[in-house]
């Protein structure tokens, strides 16, 4: 539970600083994620299949390399780790900037991808916070998360406008070379003692557990939708953007910025209803039914005011459960069974951009815009009939972690 007490100083200092070391890392993935599909596609040899590969091959190795990064971290130390993960991310930025080609891009984001230290993040949170503060402690980073997201759809454009695409990816290499500076000079290094003495029998029963549970399941069955849903939105929303609505594609962010900011204020209601009302389903329900009627609109393409109009329920959906679902999975379990947990979860959220990204753009690219569209809608009813029959709601004290 997030309690009445404040952190201490040092907490708040080691928290803040890893909020805004996320917040630089999420910047550095999200500001590509509206321009890819409009500036490679000049890119030679570039197809929708390429192009939705250079999207998602960035969840892939995120996907694949979290959990043995999470446990090497608990081996060499978190900042190892970290450092090292950002330096992939740097050299990614920095081969994706230089190429001239499609391949290029997908050779560059692959490296992005390989500095995987979302897991390694969160897990240090928890070293550096009292159980009491933990929760409080991920809904902040949480927070971040949302933050980036906000400032890097309109920062993106923002900077390809001036720079082209080869400027976003300099930026973001920056992004992660300060990242590295923070971590070294401003957040703590905590103790190691706890993780060192646990079995590697210990972890892989905290690891089934966290893959068997049912609860944890929907959470990642959840954030797998709706990062499947997030890619492929951006695979077909600029396009629609410069084609059907004449908007040319240095002024996109003056779409996004006002459909982000009315976004933050349709969550209020949600908020409302989760915390004061105590229906944290009902919550869910509702933000989940926006992407999937944000997804129809998308798909049929209709007017311009209804289409920003979609985009904004798109973004109230998303930003709610994007911010809340971490902070499921960290009440859903008890201290030892955190990293554990948040590792599979992370896992499932780049998986979800993957297969949105890979699979989405093939999917564009043999069938049409309707098609993946379609399957967006699919993925995300079969989510909300799958919480509406059980419904998120973990107990205050946590879950049997696992058998030690």
């Amino acid at each position: 539970m997030i309690t009445e007490h404040p952190m201490s100083p040092d907490e708040r200092r080691s928290v803040g600083a890893l909020a805004v070391l996320y917040c630089f890392r999420m910047l550095g993935l999200f500001m590509v994620l509206p321009l890819l599909a409009l500036y490679a596609a000049d890119l030679p040899g570039a197809t929708p299949t390429l192009i939705g590969l250079a999207i998602g091959v960035y969840g892939l190795m995120q996907a694949l390399l979290q959990v043995p990064l999470g446990w090497l971290s608990d081996r060499v130390g978190r900042k190892p780790v970290i450092v090292g993960g950002l330096l992939l991310f740097a050299l990614g930025s920095a081969v994706a900037a230089m190429a001239d080609s499609i391949e290029g891009i997908v050779l560059g984001r692959l490296l992005q991808g390989a500095g995987a230290i979302a897991s390694t993040v969160m897990a240090m949170v928890a070293d550096l916070t009292r159980e009491e503060q933990r929760t409080k402690a991920m809904a902040l980073v949480g927070a971040s998360i949302g933050f980036s997201f906000i400032l890097a759809l309109v920062l993106g454009p923002l900077v390809a406008s001036v720079s082209d695409l080869a400027g976003v990816f300099w930026f973001t290499a920056l992004l992660a070379v300060s990242g590295i500076a923070l971590v070294i000079w401003v957040v703590p290094t905590p103790q190691r003692a706890d993780r060192s003495t646990r079995s590697n029998g210990a972890q892989w029963g905290l690891l089934a557990h966290s893959l068997r549970d049912g609860l944890l399941m929907r959470l990642n069955i959840g954030v797998f939708v709706l990062h499947f849903v997030l890619t492929a939105m951006f695979l077909v929303v600029p396009g629609l953007l410069e084609g059907s609505f004449t908007v040319d594609r240095a002024s996109h962010w003056l779409v996004y910025l006002p459909v982000l900011l009315l976004s933050l204020l349709g969550i209020v209601p949600l908020m409302i209803l989760a915390e004061r009302k105590g229906q944290l389903r009902w919550a869910f329900l509702v933000a989940i039914a926006l992407v999937f009627v944000a997804s129809l609109i998308v798909g049929i393409v209709p007017s311009s005011p209804v289409f920003y109009g979609g985009m904004c329920l798109f973004f109230v959906g998303f930003n709610y459960l994007e911010a809340t679902l971490p902070s499921q999975v960290s009440k859903a379990v008890d201290a030892d069974g955190k990293g554990a947990a948040m590792g599979v979860y992370s896992t499932c959220q780049f998986m979800g951009a993957f297969a949105g990204g890979a699979g989405g753009g093939w999917l564009l690219q043999h069938a049409g815009a309707h098609a993946l569209m379609g399957a967006c809608l699919g993925l995300v009813l079969i989510w909300w009939l799958a919480v509406f029959r059980t419904g998120p709601d973990v107990h205050s004290g946590g879950t049997p972690a696992a058998a030690q």
